[in-house]
């Protein structure tokens, strides 16, 4: 995993305090009570890597994750579990739900992995974006909701546990957002932080769709804003691209690459002008960090669109953002006597309420473009000799058996047992050619 402790370090470089990973269920239990954590799904040894940067790490168990994943990251094997249905009120698919993140928090306590054990995880969490679909399933649907959060809970993890887009989640678990933008946001009960689990730094490629781009001053105003409206956590997804290897890219006409723009490509390079934009974001927001832990903000106007949050503590200590929220036009704003120019759509930060220290339209790191260049693959014997090229093969035929006669089509995932994404059509037919001959007679 030395790949794995570069991008860790190179993230924390760009200022970055927290990493937070999903728990892939079909990569850890394949088949039933058969648990895998080696290689890339060695969860243990990728928790010691962030603890060891001395970074803190948030643990998105799920188990349903989403993330472009195939099956969502649930097994198969248990959509053949009979009387199943995911994902609501169904006795087969809570059991197993339970007992794989039972598995997991019991393997994160043994390892002392949570925070009250000294380890790196400081959140954990349940579910994800099911209040988008929770009407689907009606009353099975807000009854498993609840079920999940309160199982949750019951695995006394130590750590508090976060329900993502969960728009009833109950107030034993934090609600959060996944969005472009959170400042907005409100938790559902006002004794809970603010958190934004999910703030897209791009998008997802599909295949014949052009390349999502997200500008990174856009990102850097989302960041200030969503600090400036009281925010108190903010994840990146995602900060580090990445690649779908083998069959495990998900979702209508996904690609592979999974790189999301992200600020850390997925050649763990940081994409410049981005990582370096937000990483001056960060250093500004941590000279903000102690004033606005122990304040509230007052908030301000100095015009149409642009507006002041104003935090201070007891000892008399200010920070201020000044903010312009129109997307066209710069605007020169009066606060406390002095006059401060704000280009359209940013942020500027002031940790004494009097110097600008950073303001997020101002990009003045080094833009870098990664340029693919043919090369010369005419290596020498030596070379060679070191090359190992590796080849994924799947099995031809179902269950062993090359090939099967069925009448009609057939449905997918039930004919292959997700085992190929290959179905393969034969058919024959017999055309018979019967010639007519006739006689005539002319009269």
């Amino acid at each position: 995993m030395w790949y794995l402790v570069d991008v860790v370090q190179t993230a924390k470089e760009g200022g970055v305090d927290v990493i937070e990973t999903y728990v892939f269920w079909n990569g850890h239990e394949p088949s039933v009570s058969n648990y895998y954590f080696e290689k890339r799904f060695d969860l243990v040894k990728f928790a010691k890597i962030v603890q060891q940067a001395g970074l803190y790490l948030i643990l998105r168990i799920g188990p349903f994750v989403a993330a472009e994943w195939n099956f969502g990251g649930v097994p198969v094997w248990l959509h053949y579990v009979p009387d199943t249905v995911f994902r609501t009120d169904n006795y087969n698919f809570k059991y197993h739900m339970q007992k794989f993140m039972t598995y997991i928090v019991n393997l994160m306590k043994q390892e002392k992995l949570f925070a009250w054990q000294g380890g790196p995880i400081i959140l954990t969490q349940v579910e994800n974006e099911y209040g988008f679909y929770e009407s689907f399933y009606g009353e099975g649907g807000k009854r498993y909701a609840m079920w999940a959060a309160e199982m949750a809970v019951s695995l006394n993890a130590g750590v508090p546990w976060t329900m993502c887009q969960q728009f009833d989640a109950p107030d034993i678990v934090i609600n959060t957002c996944n969005s472009f933008y959170c400042d907005q946001f409100k938790p559902i009960f006002p004794d809970k932080p603010k958190i934004w689990t999910e703030n897209w730094p791009g998008w997802f490629q599909t295949f014949g769709a052009p390349n999502p781009h997200r500008p990174p001053e856009d990102i850097a105003f989302s960041v200030a804003r969503f600090f400036q409206k009281g925010g108190s956590v903010q994840n990146y997804y995602m900060y580090h691209g990445g690649t779908n290897f083998g069959r495990t890219s998900g979702g209508p006409f996904i690609t592979t690459s999974y790189d999301y723009e992200a600020p850390i490509d997925e050649y763990g390079l940081p994409r410049l002008p981005k990582w370096a934009h937000l990483r001056e974001l960060h250093r500004a927001i941590k000279l903000c960090e102690h004033t606005m832990l122990n304040s509230n903000p007052v908030n301000l106007s100095l015009g149409p669109s642009q507006e002041a949050d104003v935090f201070a503590d007891a000892s008399g200590a200010g920070v201020a953002f000044l903010a312009n929220t129109d997307e066209k036009n710069e605007k020169i704003v009066e606060f406390r006597n002095m006059s401060y120019h704000l280009p359209a759509w940013s942020v500027s930060i002031l940790p004494d309420c009097k110097n600008v220290v950073f303001n997020t339209a101002k990009v003045s790191s080094q833009t870098s473009v990664v340029e693919m260049v043919p090369e010369d693959m005419r290596p020498s014997d030596k070379v060679l000799k070191a090359l190992k090229w590796e080849s994924f093969v799947e099995n031809a035929g179902i269950w062993g058996n090359p090939d099967f006669v069925k009448k009609g089509f057939v449905d997918h995932i039930n004919t292959t047992q997700d085992t190929t994404d290959y179905l393969w059509y034969t058919t024959r037919f017999v055309l018979f050619h019967r010639k007519l001959i006739s006689n005539s007679i002319e009269l």
